[in-house]
């Protein structure tokens, strides 16, 4: 019996038949969108590398309009926690789904038309319906009756304010301030103008939830517990 014949015959049968085709698992239209890519990096100088680069750009730019937007810190009015050139990413989403600013949130808002043809970031002290004094028998800021220590993130040295104020915070908008309160120009430097120094929660752009940069002042920012204890407004006011 010739073997070698018998191996070859066995090698021929583990192998696929000729006319058998690998079967197409991707489709039409997976085929015609892969075409289109080609194309599209056919078309763009530096080929594939570049519409990578690009759709990469436009992802970015994506998250910026409508998710993530840095913001970068233009005074000194937020310090110590916030220094001038650190960068923070503000949350846009966080009062899109029916949520509100609450007090001690840091936001950034458009102050065009009442702060000035800019964008500011400040830390909310009252919302709508709050009756916001300053300041009480111990020189601490009120709101709806209840003292709050704000040491955790006041300015070292800096008063509540150096500005005595009593104001109720109509619904809609904010009363802000500065945590380097003599440094700050906030809601207490507008309380005459148009507007009396509010700030519409429409004109929010959203909520600053980190520092971002520099890397070593990489930081979470949280609401501090200083206005848990605070009532709410109804029940304030009765």
């Amino acid at each position: 019996m010739d073997t070698e014949a018998q191996h070859v015959e066995r090698d021929r049968s583990s192998r696929p038949s000729g006319s058998e085709e690998i079967p197409d698992t991707e489709g039409p239209e997976g085929r015609s969108r892969f075409a289109l890519v080609d194309r599209v990096a056919d078309w763009l100088p530096g080929g594939r590398i570049t519409l990578t680069v690009l759709a990469c750009l436009a992802f970015l730019l994506l998250v910026s309009r409508f998710v993530m937007q840095p913001f970068e810190i233009p005074s000194g009015s937020m310090e110590s926690g916030l220094r001038i050139g650190d960068r923070v990413l503000v949350n846009k989403l966080a009062y899109r789904f029916g949520a509100e600013p609450r007090r001690g949130d840091v936001v950034v808002f458009d102050g065009t038309g009442y702060f000035g043809d800019a964008d500011y970031i400040k830390r909310v002290v009252g919302v709508g319906g709050d009756h916001v004094v300053c300041c009480d028998q111990e020189g601490r800021l009120e709101v709806n009756g209840q003292s709050v220590d704000e040491s955790a993130f006041v300015h070292h040295g800096d008063s509540p304010s150096d500005v005595a104020f009593d104001v109720v915070v109509p619904a809609g908008t904010l009363f802000v301030l500065g945590d380097h309160r003599s440094d700050s120009s906030d809601s207490r430097d507008h309380l005459g103008s148009p507007g009396g120094g509010m700030v519409p929660v429409d004109d929010v752009i959203g909520r600053a939830d980190w520092v971002a940069w520099p890397a070593g002042h990489w930081t979470r920012l949280t609401r501090p517990d200083a206005y848990a204890r605070v009532p709410a407004a109804d029940g304030a006011h009765g």
